[in-house]
């Protein structure tokens, strides 16, 4: 009798413990749930904290509600003005409605995420194909250099994340209002890693970066052979100014030099005509015989006045005494 007593008492408290970890669940600051009865959902987006269901009755879901991300692999895109550009991009998405998600999905993550990745490359291959190449390049310029200065300024994770492109704004909003409908997902950004163009483009596109820099170095030697010339025929125009400005100058400071030794020299000639024409003679018999013996001159001495101070000496022409 005292052993049936005891069985059923252990039998009792095995059923309680078992009602009791059947009845209460917890679920997390990171996780949000559902409540099924039968497979009818009847509570919807649990919180956090410890909650009670009915075993057998009530079954629950839990899902992961952070922040899920979906690496798509790398598209071809054209553009708006017929470029091809090859894309890598991903997906950054939580769930924002459990009931709808399990709905959707069975509450399969795998499943949500091959959903959601052929719906962005719709909105991707859309976007891209309004938009023309050089607006896309500027607007990664754009965000990659708003992205170094907050991360330069230290405004943490969720300010870098709010320096969204401006390319994907629409994208984004795009596949979240139907990502919300047909899911209950919300997806928060849609963030490209890279754009390159496909190989067979990029030869092409480096040949007419080479052919379009040549000419802008031919451009830049004609102009620099152009500016040459001006400048060497300026310099030309200036030296042969110099040089005329010069030989003028010359010029006149010899004729008016010549014209001061006329004058000093018929001044001379008025006070001591004898004495300066001996004196003018003697100069010229000093240029003329200064060859070291090797001067020769043809000259009748009867009938030359220029040697007449030869023959007489005297400075007046007549006779010593």
């Amino acid at each position: 009798m005292f052993n049936n007593r005891a069985l059923i008492g252990v039998i009792i408290l095995a059923l309680l413990a078992w009602f009791a970890s059947a009845s209460f669940y917890v679920v997390n600051e990171t996780e949000r749930a559902i409540k099924l009865r039968f497979g009818e959902v009847i509570e919807n987006d649990i919180g956090p904290g410890l909650h009670f269901k009915l075993p057998v009755f009530n079954t629950v879901r839990i899902f992961d509600v952070r922040v899920q991300t979906v690496d798509s692999s790398a598209t071809r895109y054209l553009t708006a003005d017929s470029k091809a550009v090859i894309v890598d991009s991903f997906v950054k998405w939580k769930i924002a409605d459990p009931q709808q998600f399990y709905e959707a999905t069975r509450g399969n993550i795998q499943v949500a995420e091959n959903l959601i990745a052929p719906r962005t490359d719709e909105a991707l291959r859309n976007k891209f194909g309004q938009t023309e190449m050089s607006s896309i390049i500027q607007e990664r310029i754009a965000a990659e250099s708003d992205n170094q200065q907050l991360v330069g300024e230290d405004k943490g994770a969720d300010t870098v994340e709010g320096a969204r492109e401006e390319l994907m704004v629409e994208p984004v909003q795009q596949l979240d209002q139907a990502m919300r409908d047909e899911l209950g997902v919300h997806i928060l950004d849609i963030r490209v890693k890279r754009i390159e163009l496909p190989p067979e483009v990029t030869q092409a596109v480096y040949e007419r970066m080479n052919s379009e820099r040549e000419r802008a170095a031919r451009t830049y030697r004609a102009e620099g052979s152009q500016q040459a010339e001006a400048i060497r025929a300026d310099a030309d125009r200036q030296r042969q100014e110099i040089l005329a400005n010069g030989r003028q100058e010359a010029e006149t400071t010899r004729g008016e030099g010549d014209a001061q030794a006329a004058k000093i020299y018929a001044s001379a000639y008025q006070q001591a005509p004898d004495f300066f024409s001996f004196y003018r003679s003697m100069q010229a018999y000093r240029d003329s015989f200064s060859g070291e013996g090797k001067d020769l001159l043809v000259l009748s001495p009867d009938n030359s006045d220029f040697f007449r101070y030869l023959k007489n000496p005297t400075p007046d022409g007549t006779s010593a005494p």
